[in-house]
């Protein structure tokens, strides 16, 4: 961080060969982060978390902002195709450990003279919280052509191991025994006075699944193939949690049979003269089912159609319904305390440190998710390709399980069980374990203008075929690829579609942005930012996954785990339950540093100076290098194909977004200071992407806006309102590929780079206000976000 106070580093090492038809990988990382104190950031806390003690340590200094961290992963993949039989095979293995350590503040103590008469309070040893998450897991995967099908079966298991260990607070009575004696002479703090012991919290995931999926397209109708998805599987999960401090532990299993089908039809095709006068028409139909051990069987299916009525202007509307089951995580994880946690108090505008629960909820029930969505992309008539898209949606859902959303008063009056306060009504204690919300809906809108192009040279340059009239022309491009595809991610599309749409992805030069329009609609959803446009970092990410030879069920399966964790706010309790583990704290619940840096190496942010072809290690760019034709190798010297560059701009309009808490009410308005977050719901959004790269050198800009909200309080005496100030944020990315630019094919500098990155440029930071114009202490910028701007350098050499 530019302020100071910690640092972070990261050692990658891949290896990868391949021969005989074979890709064989090995990775390994390890990534070590130092702690970060309140003290090293100026944090202020409440009166009460002071000692009376002369000497006594200062309390900030037993509060960390960020936790000490230490991490090691290995993972090992081998892949092979068997060109006679058109058959492929891959196998993978992951293990990986990650320590950190975390303060909750001090040992506070009160001590009495005998009479009872004179109280001090004094700081201890810092109460530590260490965690330690083990992991191992593997996966198979084949596939076979099967007559017109293509049959894919997946099967993977694992093992997640987390323990944590929290301090104890000192029993308070035995000390002032042996501190006092019957005197009050206290001329030395007690800074060494050793916690009594600590709690321990375990849980362990156990995982299983197998699945059996199969593509094609049987039949050829008037306006183009019929593409026809089957697929059914099995999926085996069982959570263990215990804790020190519960009379009893949680052991849940959940068995899921699963099963689902997916029909895209042609109906009118202006290519292929079916009824062509109306426009291309084409219809996706999907259903499926989950028999949950737990809770029964759930359905989901859902309907779409597109209507392209001329030439790169094209409408959609789906509708989806799907029936989800909380996770086991959500059901099962250890109830865990934390210590003086900074709380905003709304009732009495003060900020308390108290005590909160998080962990498992057994309670939460199956949630019921109605969504619309109405799309309408247009190619502008203009030179480059310049496109405007445009996204309304509509969700409604109930009984959705969540996490325990802020504070407010409404929120204490709907769950007056989940707070505890003292007779003069300080806040003491909050339960924040999952809960679930009655009902909500949401109404958006997103308008996304996108544009790339070049500067000089042309398509040839770059490697890359140009796209043509006959490939527009081909059958199955009309009749599938404008598809909406809202299946379910365990399957959709045939193989020949996708490596249709696979090489036209991937055909386009590193650093611009893909031809989108003709990717299903699932994953094009996949590709979509938090403000529902489309993310240029996660088209560079799928391009790193699709474009390199990896199987099509390894990339859905990536890119729906993707979507799920960098959506915002992200969808934790849709990953599987080992990310989910790997991702839970010192708490037994989700870590928000430890998420904050999954969503860093996963959604992009610090990976956007490998634009343009710098895949993550793991192989990736050698097997770039290897594939020919498509892609140029980002360190080829010799690609003279003048400059490249790419804008997206994005913008959205909440329209609606209510949530009935229970039955009865409360329903909340969140664009009217009714909130469930922290910092409101803002009304409008924007996101800039941004890049241009020029002969070995390269420049990415990311830019993000959030309006201004509010969290209303209940406008009693006492409490207050809070206001949120708008905030922009941007990060910049400055690359340069040292062998190209220096001209040099051996040596060190050969295939060398160096990056530059400062995420949060102008060191923007959030303002929040209460009433009064002032400033609550869990509100401090600074607690909010000790980073800051941030810089780094990032050395990637290939051999």
């Amino acid at each position: 961080p530019w302020d100071g106070g910690y640092f972070r580093t990261e050692q990658e090492f891949t290896l990868l060969k391949l021969a005989s038809g074979g890709r064989l990988n090995f990775n390994v990382e390890r990534s070590t982060r130092s702690i970060l104190t309140e003290d090293e950031r100026g944090i202020v806390q409440a009166d009460g978390s002071r000692p009376d003690v002369t000497g006594d340590p200062d309390p900030a200094t037993g509060r960390s902002l960020v936790a000490d961290l230490n991490g090691l992963e290995a993972t090992a993949n081998y892949a092979k195709a068997f060109q006679e039989s058109g058959a492929s095979l891959s196998l993978s293995a992951n293990v990986e450990r990650q320590d950190t350590l975390s303060l909750s503040g001090f040992d506070s103590v009160f001590l009495t003279d005998p009479a009872g008469n004179t109280a001090l309070r004094t700081f201890g040893a810092p109460l530590e919280v260490r965690n330690r998450t083990d992991s191992a897991n593997g996966s198979l995967g084949y596939t076979r052509p099967l007559g017109d099908f293509q049959l894919t079966v997946t099967a993977n298991a694992g093992l997640t191991d987390a323990a944590s260990e929290i301090d104890q607070r000192s029993d308070t009575s035995n000390l002032r025994a042996q501190s006092l004696a019957g005197s009050l002479a206290l001329d030395a703090p007690l800074g060494n006075l050793a916690s009594p012991g600590f709690d321990t919290a375990q849980s362990r995931i156990y995982t299983a699944a197998t699945k059996a999926t199969v593509r094609g397209s049987p039949l050829l109708l008037p306006a183009g193939e019929l593409g026809l998805t089957f697929d059914a599987g099995y999926d085996w999960s069982r959570i263990e949690s215990e804790d020190s401090r519960s009379t009893s532990d949680s052991r849940l299993t959940r068995g899921i049979i699963e099963g689902g089908v997916n029909i895209a039809v042609p109906l009118t095709s202006r290519r292929e003269n079916a009824l062509g006068a109306i426009g291309d028409w084409s219809l996706n139909l999907q259903a499926g089912f989950n028999d949950l051990s737990d809770f029964g069987t759930l359905y989901d299916w859902s309907l779409g159609a597109v209507w392209e009525p001329i030439d790169d202007l094209q409408f959609g509307v789906t509708y989806v319904f799907n029936e989800a089951a909380p996770s086991l995580s959500f059901l099962g994880n250890p109830v865990i305390q934390n210590l003086n946690v900074p709380v905003f108090d709304f009732r009495n505008n003060t900020t308390s440190l108290v005590t909160t629960n998080l962990g498992g909820n057994p309670a939460l029930v199956a949630e019921k998710q109605r969504d619309w969505k109405f799309n309408a992309n247009w190619k502008l008539p203009v030179e480059g390709d310049f496109r405007l898209n445009v996204d309304y949606i509509r969700n409604q859902s109930s009984n959705v399980s969540t996490t325990f959303p802020t504070l407010t008063e409404a929120i204490e009056d709907a769950f007056p069980d989940r707070v505890t306060r003292s007779a003069s009504g300080t806040l003491l204690a909050i339960d924040r374990r999952p809960l679930t919300f009655a009902e909500t809906r949401a109404e958006r809108v997103a308008i996304g203008l996108t544009m790339r192009g070049r500067i000089g040279g042309n398509d040839e340059d770059s490697g890359g075929p140009r796209r043509n009239a006959a490939e527009r022309t081909q059958p199955q491009a009309t009749a599938q690829a404008s598809v909406p595809q809202v299946e379910r991610a365990r399957g959709e599309g045939d193989p020949a579609r996708f490596q249709q749409m696979r090489n036209r992805f991937c055909a386009t030069p590193e650093g611009e942005m893909p031809d989108l329009s003709a990717l299903p609609e699932r994953m094009r959803a996949r590709l979509q930012g938090p403000d529902g446009q489309i993310d240029p970092e996660r088209v560079q990410q799928a391009r790193a996954r699709l474009c390199t030879g990896d199987d099509a069920q390894q990339g859905d399966r990536f890119a729906a785990l993707r979507t799920a964790l960098c959506a915002d706010p992200p969808q934790l309790e849709t990953l599987p339950e080992r990310m989910q583990a790997r991702l839970r704290g010192d708490d037994g619940s989700v870590d928000p540093e430890r998420l904050a840096q999954m969503r860093t190496r996963v959604c992009g942010s610090g990976q956007g100076d490998q634009e343009p072809g710098a895949e993550r290690a793991g192989g990736q760019g050698g097997q770039q290098a290897q594939r020919g034709g498509g892609t140029p190798n980002p360190f080829n010297r010799r690609d003279r194909s003048g400059a490249r560059y790419f804008l997206n701009l994005t913008h959205s309009i909440e329209l609606e977004n209510t949530v009935l808490v229970a039955p009865g009410g409360p329903l909340l308005d969140q664009l009217d200071g009714g909130s469930t977050a922290a910092f409101g719901l803002p009304e409008h959004s924007t996101r800039l992407e941004g890049g241009l790269f020029f002969n070995g050198y390269g420049v990415r800009l990311s830019g993000s806006y959030s309006g201004s909200s509010t969290v209303r309080g209940s406008g009693l005496p006492g409490s207050t309102d809070l206001f949120i100030d708008d905030l922009a944020t941007f990060d910049l990315r400055v690359f340069a590929d040292m062998g190209r630019i220096l001209d040099r094919d051996e040596g060190f500098w050969k295939n060398a780079r160096i990056s530059l990155r400062a995420d949060n440029l102008f060191d923007g930071r959030r303002i929040v206000r209460d009433g009064n114009g002032n400033t609550p202490l869990s509100y401090q910028p600074l607690l909010i976000d000790p980073t800051g701007r941030y810089v780094g350098i990032d050395l990637r050499k290939l051999f």
